[in-house]
């Protein structure tokens, strides 16, 4: 590992606390393909098994936020723990329903009380800013996080589809359960490293949702539509290895799409750049689009694979310059909460890109599926565009933040 990430565990507390969450963040990339796949391995109907992982994802999107405000109100350890009971519950629910027949609204009920599961990324995160707000060690640390989320997403689809095809259907997401509940446990009982709540008096100025940021709402409606495409890409893969007698190579091809992100990531966090963060964000999401275009003309699992990991080359630098930019738009009593709304984008963009895709592919094939992401794509650029001049507007005493070499706004780092 690379100096600059090394230094960054010399801080008392940091190893277990990113161990923990690197744990809690496997079923961000296990669960809704795991659920994809189990349904798709018992009766076939890819319409249902994107419709469930939607539910999921939007469940999340309605719920996590809340969640998150009531952590920066509360504390990590008293919201996290019984939110994550309640996960564990539904998810243990939706597998009992799965496994024995049940209608499909139960599928669903349990699938939207999955939507509790905590946003173990922004948890994390909050963790680093307490440390490292104010250093250049702060960029380096988002940095480090944006590979760990890609590191889950390179063994988290492999494990989890594996274990379903290999073993038996609800393999991978009761997997993904227990990856939740012990990153959970482990991460709430390190009490040293939570930040500090900020409990908030009502009438109170700053009270209310951080989405009232306007910056924060740009952010957010464009990765909506950078959800869609990461539905999609989940989705019509599986689809398109199995059409191919290869369902289980649908793993290693999306792993490989997790792996571009993850290297891009890495030699990101090592740079060091001028200029306004809002300038590579939008250049980010305008790659992550044209990325998007060649998937279109592949034929076969070899081709789709290096398309795949070229196009995820552009995510985790975008991911990490977005948490600058939050950084910048949302007051610092509200950050665990303004990362959660741009998790939640995602997370409907998730649930409309999944669903949209089941539905072309039921309805023509996997090959046409792949037009959901590229327009999706489209549509994450005109509205990064239409919101550029609200990003270039940091919220009032935001501008100087220090999380670089420099406190000049035009110099911070990407986080």
């Amino acid at each position: 590992m690379p100096s600059p990430y090394r230094a960054l565990f010399a801080a008392p507390g940091s190893k277990g606390f990113s161990a923990a969450g690197f744990l809690g963040r496997m079923p961000l990339s296990m669960m809704g393909i795991g659920v994809v796949t189990m349904v798709s391995q018992i009766n076939g109907r890819y319409g249902l098994a994107g419709a469930l992982s939607a539910t999921i994802a939007l469940a999340a999107a309605a719920i996590g936020p809340r969640i998150s405000r009531w952590v920066d109100q509360y504390g990590q350890r008293r919201v996290l723990r019984p939110a994550t009971l309640v996960a564990l519950a539904a998810a243990a629910g939706l597998l009992l329903a799965a496994r024995f027949g049940w209608p499909d609204w139960v599928l669903f009920v349990c699938a939207a009380g999955i939507g509790s599961v905590p946003s173990l990324g922004a948890m994390v995160r909050a963790r680093w800013a307490a440390v490292y707000r104010g250093t250049p060690q702060l960029h380096t640390a988002y940095s480090f996080e944006s590979v760990v989320d890609e590191v889950c997403f390179i063994f988290g689809p492999i494990i989890s589809i594996g274990l379903s095809t290999v073993w038996f259907p609800e393999a991978g997401p009761l997997l993904a359960a227990c990856f939740l509940a012990v990153g959970v446990f482990w991460l709430t009982a390190q009490r040293a490293t939570e930040p500090a709540p900020h409990p908030r008096v009502r009438g109170a100025e700053g009270g209310g949702s951080a989405l009232r940021a306007a910056g924060l709402q740009v952010l957010v409606a464009t990765f909506v539509a950078t959800g869609a495409i990461f539905g999609a890409v989940d989705v019509v893969t599986v689809a398109f290895a199995d059409e191919r007698g290869h369902k289980g190579g649908a793993s290693v091809v999306l792993a490989l799409y997790a792996a571009g992100s993850c290297v891009a990531g890495a030699v990101f966090g090592l740079l060091r750049f001028r200029g306004a963060p809002e300038r590579r964000w939008l250049l980010g999401i305008c790659t992550m689009a044209v990325s998007m275009i060649p998937l279109l003309l592949v034929g076969n699992l070899p081709l789709l694979a290096v398309a795949l990991f070229l196009a995820g080359l552009s995510i985790a630098p975008t991911m990490i310059t977005t948490m600058s930019l939050i950084e910048e738009h949302v007051p610092r009593a509200k950050l665990t909460e303004g990362m959660t709304w741009v998790s939640t984008g995602l997370a409907v963009g998730v649930a409309l890109g999944s669903s949209v895709a089941g539905w072309v592919i039921d309805a023509a094939d996997a090959r046409a599926g792949y037009g959901v992401p590229v327009v999706a794509g489209a549509v994450a650029v005109a509205v990064g565009f239409l919101g550029y001049r609200r990003l270039s507007r940091p919220a009032p005493g935001r501008g100087g933040t220090v999380v670089g070499h420099h406190s000049e706004r035009e110099e911070r780092h990407v986080a």
